[in-house]
């Protein structure tokens, strides 16, 4: 049996994963890649930190250059997370000849094409499958199993931690904070949740998602994003009235060759499969015009989870001959040159939250601005008791209009005396 020593830059939650599955399915492992895999180095800041997997004596090291200067190692499997200094190992490695596996979805997302154009100018692989929704083989299916589709449609729950807060909120009643709270305390959110709640995570994998699916590069400027921090148990409450239920979703449309890309709390029916997608699981859901509608769904995060498309990827390099250095076919994501269309230009259902003075002709007053910007109402509920502000609530459902329309409109009826706040705007997909 042939042997391929390999390195780990890191030794997180995911390293600590790579090595589990390394080490207990070492015989299926070599069966199926032809090798024998060695882990001849792992990169930390602390070699006598406790960790929960053994590993061998003189594997780890706090010198990056005792991996870089290995010319037996052939393969860095890059799981540290940031942008620095990942990015600087990563070159430096494949110009040493080194095929790198990585789930840095933060790094893919803002540096990938200097990434690929330096793999591909040095001969070696560069594999990421576990940047974007963990196990799930999201980016294989893309690349490899839909190639003979155009991608019409693309959504997707691929943050564990949001879709944990908004189960919690619907299925247990819990506010916000608590339900984040809890998610904390699970482990699905960081101390400082920011990257989760305000969609920056969502973010940056569709910007991968999407690059692939399309074809095309994405500058991540250009993926539209809101957080669920605004998302209250009213809301959960009211989208159950309209037979709905609210998700975080990442969502990629291909018009006509033009892009629409967005990241956003949604209301989406509750008989959809995407609306049963619970706790802390991810799914993907694509429209292809060839194959129809297919859902991937599965854990997406995790250091198992991750970890296992982390090996998937190192076995696919095996497989692929991991001692070549050949030149690569060329990128994937500049086959096409498309244009991402401005988020006011996106049309779409809108629910509508607003507090008002309770007095008569508030609903009036506001009906008359949406119908000045000709947006259609399809149902309105207007609640007696009053709330928390001392008003009374508005609800309003929208038909088909542009953001920017709902933009104006909203701005125009904030500055009406009778109203007291606007208190949320809430996309609706209906998926038809």
């Amino acid at each position: 049996m042939k042997k391929v020593r390999i390195a780990l830059l890191g030794l997180g939650n995911v390293g600590i994963g790579v090595c589990i599955i390394l080490y207990s399915n070492r015989k299926e492992i070599m069966k199926r890649s032809g090798y024998e895999v060695e882990i001849a180095k792992i990169l930390v800041r602390d070699k006598n930190k406790d960790r929960d997997v053994y590993i061998p004596d003189g594997v780890l090291t706090t010198d990056f250059n005792d991996i870089l200067n290995d010319d037996s190692i052939k393969v860095v499997v890059e799981v540290m997370g940031g942008i620095q200094p990942s990015k600087d190992y990563i070159l430096k490695c494949m110009d040493k000849k080194k095929h790198i596996v990585t789930a840095n979805k933060m790094l893919l997302a803002t540096n990938g094409d200097e990434l690929f154009q330096k793999a591909e100018s040095n001969g070696v692989m560069l594999q990421y499958e576990a940047s974007v929704a963990g196990g799930i083989p999201i980016i294989n299916g893309i690349e490899e199993s839909l190639t003979a589709n155009k991608i019409k449609e693309l959504y997707g729950i691929v943050n564990g931690t949001t879709n944990y807060i908004l189960t919690k909120m619907q299925l247990d009643k819990m506010d916000f904070d608590t339900a984040l709270k809890q998610a904390q305390e699970k482990g699905y959110a960081e101390a400082d949740p920011t990257s989760d709640i305000e969609g920056f995570d969502a973010q940056y994998k569709l910007a991968i998602l999407s690059s692939l699916a399309f074809g095309t590069k994405i500058n991540i400027d250009n993926v539209y994003r809101e957080g669920i921090t605004k998302i209250s148990s009213i809301d959960i409450k009211y989208a159950k009235k309209f037979n709905m239920v609210v998700k975080m979703l990442a969502i990629a449309k291909d018009h006509f060759g033009r892009l629409e890309l967005r990241v956003h709390p949604t209301m989406i029916p509750n008989d959809h499969p995407l609306a049963n997608v619970y706790d802390s699981f991810n799914a993907i859901f694509i429209k292809g015009n060839a194959v129809g509608d297919l859902m991937f769904y599965g854990r997406g995060a995790g250091s198992l989870p991750t970890g296992s498309a982390v090996v998937s990827d190192i076995i696919a390099i095996l497989r692929k001959n991991v001692d070549s250095q050949s030149s690569l076919p060329a990128l994937k994501n500049n086959l096409w040159d498309r244009k991402i269309d401005d988020i006011g230009k996106s049309k779409g259902k809108f629910y509508i939250r607003i507090t008002v003075e309770d007095q008569s002709g508030a609903l009036g007053k506001i009906t008359t601005i949406f119908g000045k910007y000709s947006i259609s109402i399809r149902s309105v509920i207007q609640k007696g008791e009053k709330n928390s502000k001392g008003g009374v609530n508005i609800v309003l459902i929208t038909h088909n209009t542009c953001k920017e329309k709902i933009d104006c409109a909203v701005k125009e009826i904030n500055n009406l005396e009778s109203v007291i706040a606007i208190n949320n705007i809430i996309r609706i997909e209906d998926f038809k």
